[in-house]
């Protein structure tokens, strides 16, 4: 089958693997353009585009893809089908239109459930026991399309969200693989939107830790907000963000963002309710990231100071 393939993150990377492995014709790839990041504002390539030069693919990335140029270009690559995979833009209708056989999305999500950019970062935050991913025919509103397969599964008690992706950019490309192989055969099922729930795309804002909620729902937050914008808060000053947590019970009366205990390897943090979280990494404002031992080491943190606030 001709194919052209969408897509920018490392998570649509085993995707377009999955295409080369089953003989596919890669018409040409699109991917964002490089965006400068980290210290010096390098100019760095999306991992689809660092994958395409590996394997000799031709690639394309327009700045714009709105424009009559990008429209004609797409259309001349006279695909069977588009594959996209987290590509970070919405397409015209000319581009939904152009392959022969349509343009197919695999989303990481368990549809109608979280449609949006943060599928799986939301799913951990808001504590679902299970997630998966779907394949779909892509509509002009976003991920509202008839279903194509789905495969779920279950999210671990202490997974990250780098972690989830993980797994279901490799489950992605299993189901795109089937979804191609049996696309004759399959019958598109329309969503129910009413059932419909999202994940809109993640902000700076919200990282910041209310220490008035329950510990397990600040933990899940640590866990749902990572690589960005991570869950943190503020002591003396400064950013601290937390990278691992575990919720606990606590009968001790303490305000919220209040430090129960800071001696060793033993940081307790007061929450909503009767709960605390136990802190385990942190990462001190332009530090590295470090053991709670080697933070409390290089503080003068005690019971009874308060995280958060001015």
């Amino acid at each position: 089958m001709r194919i052209v393939f969408m897509g920018t993150p490392e998570s649509a990377v085993p995707s377009l693997q999955r295409l080369l492995n089953d003989g596919h014709d890669i018409a040409a790839v699109w991917t964002q353009p490089d965006r400068p990041a980290g210290r010096g504002d390098k100019m760095h390539a999306p991992p689809i585009k660092e994958f395409a030069l590996q394997h000799g693919l031709p690639f394309e990335q327009p700045h714009k893809i709105k424009t009559a140029e990008a429209k004609d270009l797409f259309a001349s690559c006279a695909a069977d089908v588009a594959v996209v995979v987290a590509y970070g833009r919405i397409l015209p209708d000319e581009f939904l239109r152009a392959p022969k056989r349509g343009c197919i999305n695999v989303h990481f999500s368990l549809l109608p459930l979280y449609r949006g950019a943060a599928p799986a970062n939301w799913a951990i935050v808001n504590g679902e026991a299970k997630t998966g991913v779907t394949t779909m025919f892509i509509e002009a509103d976003l991920d509202t399309g008839p279903i194509l397969l789905q495969r779920e599964t279950l999210i671990g008690e202490t997974e990250t969200a780098p972690q989830l992706m993980a797994r279901l950019s490799v489950i992605g490309a299993e189901l795109l693989g089937e979804t191609l192989n049996q696309l004759d055969v399959i019958t598109p099922r329309p969503q129910r939107h009413q059932d419909a729930t999202f994940a809109p795309l993640l902000e700076k804002r919200n990282g910041t830790i209310d220490w008035n909620t329950d510990a397990a729902a600040i933990s899940r937050c640590v866990r749902g907000f990572q690589p960005w914008p991570t869950a943190y808060t503020n002591h003396l000053g400064r950013r601290l963000i937390i990278w691992r947590g575990t919720a606990e019970e606590t009968g001790l009366a303490a305000a919220a963002g209040e430090v129960i205990f800071a001696h060793g390897d033993d940081l307790l943090v007061k929450c909503g309710g009767d709960s605390a979280l136990r802190l385990h990494e942190v990462q001190p404002e332009a530090k590295r990231r470090m053991s709670v031992r080697d933070f409390l080491n290089g503080t003068h943190l005690k019971a009874g100071d308060r995280f958060g606030g001015l």
